[in-house]
């Protein structure tokens, strides 16, 4: 029987980090991240074409034909998952990839990282882009308490009485508040915080993240309403924050 403090002869579980967009890899990931494809050929990935494609950018000479994918998404059958760490129990290490950021964070990875740890096989987190903390890092909100909230309701009225649930609990625990809406419905999820929220609650919208097209910025909704931008089909993240000092 394994005790928590026995070394492992297992394989490695690597958290291999993607770019956010479509920037060179290298422009925003470590030389680490390509030491560690080099040297693995097993891969859980969400989606096979991508991953492929992020894998001969990151490492061109690699061979294609030797890699053994994993998918790992909706539609992967628990039954599969459950298989998908065998070759780590073998000794043979494997990598995590998401689409985009870090795997486990807003990502169907967190599972395996979960059964990992259950299995004693080491979990490695590589360096990375992840957009929750770089919206929250460049906002000038409260990076010291804060909520990840994933989408919210599609339903109008859902969303709104969701809204004004994030509202309130930033304004009573001093706490911000992020959230994420599909890149082509953001600019209705926009529409609805300016008339849901209170004037002097702050929003900061972040897009585009790492890109060059990037776009950050913190305004209260008094000021957002005198502004015109389109976030259509760009990958957000929006954050409020009711200060109670401002009451």
């Amino acid at each position: 029987m394994e005790t928590i403090d026995e070394p492992s002869d297992r394989g490695i579980l690597y958290l291999i980090p993607s770019p956010l967009g479509d920037n060179a890899p290298m422009e925003v990931l470590p030389l680490t991240v390509r030491k560690v494809i080099e040297n693995i050929d097993h891969f859980i990935v969400e989606n096979e074409k991508d991953a492929r494609r992020f894998i001969k950018r990151i490492c061109p000479k690699k061979d294609q034909g030797g890699l053994h994918l994993y998918p790992l998404n909706k539609f992967t059958p628990i039954e599969e998952i459950l298989t998908y760490l065998e070759p780590t129990i073998e000794g043979i290490s494997m990598g995590v990839i998401s689409d985009a950021g870090c795997p486990g964070i807003a990502d169907p990875g967190a599972e395996i990282v979960k059964m990992a740890h259950r299995k004693n096989v080491t979990v490695q987190p590589l360096v990375g882009p992840t957009s929750i903390l770089l919206a929250l890092m460049s906002s000038g909100l409260n990076g010291q308490n804060f909520a990840f909230n994933g989408y919210l309701p599609i339903d109008k009225l859902k969303r709104k009485k969701e809204i004004k649930s994030l509202e309130k609990k930033s304004f009573d625990y001093n706490q911000s508040q992020l959230f994420i809406e599909t890149p082509y419905r953001n600019d209705q999820l926009f529409s609805d915080l300016l008339k849901t929220l209170d004037r002097n609650t702050e929003i900061c919208i972040a897009c585009d993240l790492s890109l060059p097209t990037e776009y950050i910025k913190t305004h209260t909704v008094k000021e957002w309403e005198k502004l015109k931008i389109s976030l259509h089909k760009r990958p957000a993240i929006f954050i409020i924050s009711k200060d109670p000092l401002s009451e």
